[in-house]
């Protein structure tokens, strides 16, 4: 153990005289731990509050009866249901506003706690009698997350108003409340939905829904049999969302642990003549490479413990952005406040050792089977990069050939990253190999002395800033990448919404028994040039959600509703005449389907056989949507009403109309949605939907420029030995500055001009394979040069950056320390 102490101590004293060598390690291990942990962080977050969700009744997916639209129905069915020996519980399910927090929609879950199933755990709680008598009496009770309360800027026992002017009943935190929801009793909820006598579900239990028997004769086609949950499995929907941030955290984390291989593999070249001395006193091979593993760790746990308090504290700052996303996209509400259990924590420093250990094993196990008197030979690591590099580029041609294997054959949204991990891990190799065979070329051509030093020079520092340039490669690609892919689909999903987003106003009716009167009193209005009325029907197709549309034929669908691929002749008199339907191009992937090909959709007299006439986009939407015939739909569900009117309307009209309409019939304000508010809702959301991939972007670019700086930093530390011999020949100190500068830009440029096509063949992997792979739908590629610019332009500043601090150090050396480097000559 003595032995082990000193041989240790010995080790670490090196950082003590290198501390930018220490700062280099540490940042890399901070910088890639940070980034992962944060990600993961945010993911763990909303997988919690998913999961929350799910269990919020009895604490496993129920079965449940549902009407076919999905519409609320009467609670007299509740009567009928349990009169003929059904132990259903009703619930009923809205969103409301509150007064003082205008920007936050909450979901109000109305429950009947007396006919819930025994031992039904609520939140996670079994209530006892005291909990249920105080959930129906008067005023009540309403749960809600911890941090839910504390976002509204509420506390317990407050009775809040909501936008309708009701106030709710007062509030009791509960830890293992989903976030963004208000629990209560149903009859209070019926009062502050206004929907009196409605229910939106009754609850079975699930040995009884296991093996439920026939529905009562007069309920026949008024409920189905769904299980809970399975029209919003945000586990499911939100999958691709998730993995999207999990690929641009592992990014980061790869890009910082090349900061800590080029730094720890230049703390070995240098103590060559400490580890020589080490052993030459006795220490063993093994018991030098257990202290160097112990080294290592000591500072992964440094580096670690930092990057998870950053980690946690960029997840805080992204968490808003994230769950604005995800409720905008897939309706899902996540905490607002992270909430981590110790697991994480411990899982952050394990992440930061592993990194750590993954970047310093090459550099271990180079020292360890280079010759002992290989060790004191300052050429001895340089003699060996030809060899690695020849390796390297023998690596980088398998991954692209992986890479092409993957594009060509893969179908799978797991095979879509393979390829995209395939092709940056080729393009990361191959870079210190193309720049070595553009260098020597150039070399070649070179006539004048100076030119070829500088050539040579350049060429020299390349197994130094390799990985600092492959950081930068990396980072600039996936800039492009995902900026060109986030811009194009700002463009494509702008155009769509001006196409689909066509009609002036949009009225939801308040429940079922309204919708007949308000459409015939619609219609009568002089206001309105066209009256579209939509029935809506929530379908299950190979166990995915799809909503099925119901529209009227008029010219209005043929002038606004742009389709991707249509089948011969007029596709909407097909649509108007025959037993066919339209459906979302995400949809027809998932089942495989194109125009001419036949559908089967689940009906309550059987499976009905559709042939498809039209795909469409339908982008952002997580459900599949389908259209058919108003006609023919009412012949399958002849019970439905029209679940929404688009109006074509003169503008100026509107406020005139909406008077009119708020005297007739009792609407809220929000089931009336006019054109400029949702497409200002629908820009929003995509907004911030994009902001932490932004964000993550612009600290991956970040990243890559301090990987950068250190290199230039630590190397600039041995560089006056290959300056010295030109400063004794008249090169000034600033034109030697202005050298390293241009061998810095060129290493920088001829890198950026590599990262150009490979940004965008990521951002085709994206648009092509990705994007249909997890959303289904398939993006243009477009090519936006201003943001081309405005990126290299970017990365050269950070290059001038990284380089700045190095150059200056040059230019101040004095004359003493460049003279002292012919010392040991001779």
């Amino acid at each position: 153990m003595s032995v082990f102490y000193w041989t240790l101590k010995a080790l670490l004293s090196h950082w003590r005289r290198h501390p930018v060598q220490f700062f280099s390690v540490l940042t890399g291990l901070w910088l890639a731990t940070s980034l992962l942990t944060g990600v993961q962080a945010l993911n763990s977050q909303a997988r919690e509050s998913y999961a929350k969700a799910s269990q919020m009744i009895g604490g496993e997916p129920q079965k449940i009866l549902v009407s076919p639209n999905g519409a609320n129905f009467s609670q007299d069915l509740f009567v009928t249901l349990r009169r003929a020996g059904w132990p259903v519980s009703p619930a009923l399910r809205g969103r409301v506003t509150l007064k003082q927090a205008p920007e936050q929609r909450l979901t109000v879950l109305g429950i009947e706690p007396v006919s819930l199933p025994v031992n039904t755990a609520l939140a996670g709680q079994s209530l006892d009698t005291e909990q249920i008598v105080d959930f129906f009496t008067p005023p009540g009770t309403t749960w809600i997350s911890p941090q839910t309360l504390a976002a509204l800027g509420l506390h317990e026992g407050q009775q809040p108003v909501i936008d309708s002017g009701k106030v709710l009943p007062p509030m009791r935190a509960k830890t293992d409340m989903a976030p963004g929801v208000l629990l209560m009793d149903i009859g209070f909820a019926q009062q502050l939905l206004n929907q009196p006598n409605q229910i939106s579900r009754l609850v079975l239990p699930k040995d009884v829904a296991d093996n439920a028997p026939a529905l009562p004769a007069e309920l026949n086609g008024e409920l189905v049999l769904r299980k809970s949950g399975e029209d919003n499995d945000l586990g499911r929907l939100t999958e691709s969302f998730h993995l999207n941030l999990d690929a641009l955290g592992f990014l980061s984390f790869v890009v910082g642990l090349f900061i800590v291989h080029a730094a720890i593999g230049l703390a070995l070249e240098q103590r060559r003549g400490l580890l020589r001395n080490l052993r030459a006193c006795g220490v063993s091979a093994r018991g030098l490479m257990a202290s160097l593993v112990v080294e290592l760790g000591v500072l992964a746990l440094l580096g670690g413990i930092a990057g998870v308090i950053s980690g946690y504290w960029l997840a805080s700052a992204l968490l808003p952005d994230v769950a604005a996303s995800l409720r905008g996209l897939y309706g899902a509400e996540v905490a607002g406040h992270l909430n981590l259990n110790i697991w994480w924590w411990l899982s952050g420093l394990g992440v930061s050792l592993l990194g750590a250990f993954l970047a310093g094993a090459s550099s271990l196990l180079r020292a360890a089977r280079l010759p002992l008197l290989a060790l004191a030979n300052a050429q001895a690591w340089h003699e060996t990069h030809a060899k690695w590099l020849r390796r390297q580029g023998w690596v980088a041609g398998i991954s692209a050939l992986i890479a092409v294997l993957a594009g060509l054959f893969g179908d799978s949204l797991a095979l879509g990253f393979v390829l995209m991990a395939s092709l940056l891990l080729s393009a990361a190799l191959g870079l210190p190999v193309l720049l070595n065979l553009l260098l020597n070329a150039l070399l070649g051509r070179s006539r004048s002395v100076l030119g070829q030093w500088f050539l040579a020079d350049c060429r020299q520092q390349l197994p130094a800033l390799s990985l600092a340039l492959m950081a930068l490669l990396l980072a600039m690609a996936a800039n492009i990448g995902a900026g060109s892919m986030t811009s194009g689909f700002r463009q494509t999903f702008t155009h769509w919404l001006e196409q689909r987003l066509s009609a002036e106003l949009y009225i939801n009716p308040q429940n079922p028994a309204q919708a007949a009167p308000l459409q015939q009193w619609l219609s009568q209005q002089p206001l309105t040039s066209a009256v579209l009325p939509n029935w809506q029907v929530s379908v299950q197709l190979h166990g995915w959600p799809a909503e099925l549309y119901g529209v009227i034929d008029h010219p209005h669908y043929r002038q606004h509703w742009p389709l991707l691929e249509s089948a011969r002749g007029d596709a909407w008199k097909q649509l108007a005449q025959e037993d066919t339907l339209m459906l979302s191009e995400q949809l027809a992937r998932r089942l495989d389907v194109s125009v001419g090909d036949e559908v089967r959709l689940p009906a309550p007299d059987g499976p009905w056989p559709l042939r498809v006439v039209g795909i469409y986009a339908d982008y952002g939407n997580p459900k599949g949507h389908m259209l058919v015939n108003a006609d023919h739909l009412l012949k399958h569900w002849p019970q439905l009403t029209p679940n929404r009117f688009n109006l074509r309307i003169d503008p100026k009209a509107i406020p005139q109309l909406l008077r009119v309409l708020h005297n007739k019939f009792t609407i809220d304000d929000n089931r009336i949605v006019d054109q400029i508010q949702l497409k200002a809702w629908s820009q929003q959301v995509f907004e911030r939907t994009f902001a932490a991939t932004a964000a993550l972007n612009s600290l991956t670019l970040m990243v890559a420029g301090v990987a950068l700086f250190i290199s230039l930093l630590t190397q600039s530390q041995s560089r006056l030995a290959q300056l010295a011999p030109l400063w004794a020949l008249g090169v000034t100190r600033r034109q030697l500055m202005l050298l390293n500068l241009a061998q810095t830009w060129l290493l920088a440029v001829l890198t950026l001009v590599l990262a150009i096509p490979l940004g965008l063949l990521l951002a085709w992997c994206l648009d092509a394979v990705i994007n249909v792979q997890a959303f289904g739908w398939r993006l243009p590629l477009q090519v936006f040069p201003m943001q081309l610019l405005r990126l290299t332009l970017l990365a050269m500043l950070a290059t001038l950056l990284a380089s700045a601090w190095p150059l200056y150090r040059l230019y101040r050396t004095r004359p003493a320390d460049l003279l002292r480097t012919f010392a040991n000559e001779g």
